[in-house]
């Protein structure tokens, strides 16, 4: 039998998107953002949107982002992404905007670029993916590291009556007049990688209707920076990230 006998549409069970490039990701094995690239780039091609998306990405473990998109892609300034997108969709309304995110670079030096487009009612998608710490720098308290969780500059647990508590921006962004779809999302099971993908979607097709900013935070796992096997990774994330970050929809549009 030869082997196109073999691999027929109607025995295919699954293919790499084009909308991702064949470049080895940089992300360790066990690292949420492979498969959040991957749905990203599902939705991209389902849509047919491939030719009219342009994608920003920072400072952080997604540096290297436009290394793994077929797409148009632009390099913000530590934290500026926001704005930058914000600058990208005004001059071109008719192409679908996202960008993607840490926590280390929305939540912390991008706080107020953050706030204030999604304040602003921008119709762009912003991704956000949370694991609780500064991945690519060396594994620092991040705004959203826990309270008690143990970082490089928290080597004791995060304090906070000194550090702080940890900050749920998604909930506070849910407050803003200007957002208009905000979830929370995870990829460690297969049936949460469908709830995500899903949710990706929504946002991207709620750019047609230019009602605001869409807002996806994706709790995920730093296996390297936790000091943990993707495994243990993902149970740590479930019993301890999730009670503060829990998952689903925080604002939908009023039907």
């Amino acid at each position: 039998m030869k082997r196109e006998d073999i691999i027929k549409p109607e025995n295919l069970v699954y293919r790499r998107t084009p909308v991702l490039t064949d470049n080895v990701m940089h992300y360790c094995p066990g690292c949420g953002h492979g498969l959040i690239h991957r749905l990203i780039a599902e939705v991209i091609e389902e849509m047919e949107i491939q030719d009219n998306t342009l994608a920003v990405a920072p400072v952080g473990c997604s540096v290297l982002a436009y290394n793994y998109f077929d797409v148009d892609c632009v390099e913000a300034a530590h934290g500026r992404a926001p704005a930058l997108a914000t600058a990208m969709k005004r001059l071109r309304p008719d192409q679908f905007v996202f960008t993607y995110q840490g926590d280390g670079d929305l939540a912390a030096i991008g706080t107020a670029e953050t706030i204030h487009a999604c304040n602003r009612g921008e119709n762009i998608v912003m991704i956000f993916v949370n694991n609780g710490i500064y991945g690519m720098t060396g594994g620092q308290m991040a705004p959203t590291t826990l309270e008690g969780m143990k970082t490089s500059t928290s080597p004791y647990g995060r304090e906070t009556d000194l550090m702080g508590n940890p900050l749920r921006i998604t909930e506070l962004l849910a407050q803003l007049p200007g957002t208009y779809y905000v979830t929370r999302q995870a990829v460690y099971t297969p049936a949460l990688v469908r709830k995500c993908k899903k949710a990706i979607r929504t946002a991207f097709e709620n750019q047609k209707l230019n009602k605001g900013t869409s807002f996806i935070e994706v709790v995920s796992n730093c296996n390297s920076g936790w000091k943990l096997t993707p495994v243990k990774s993902n149970e740590w994330l479930e019993e301890n990230m999730l009670p503060k970050y829990p998952l689903g929809d925080i604002k939908v549009p009023e039907k």
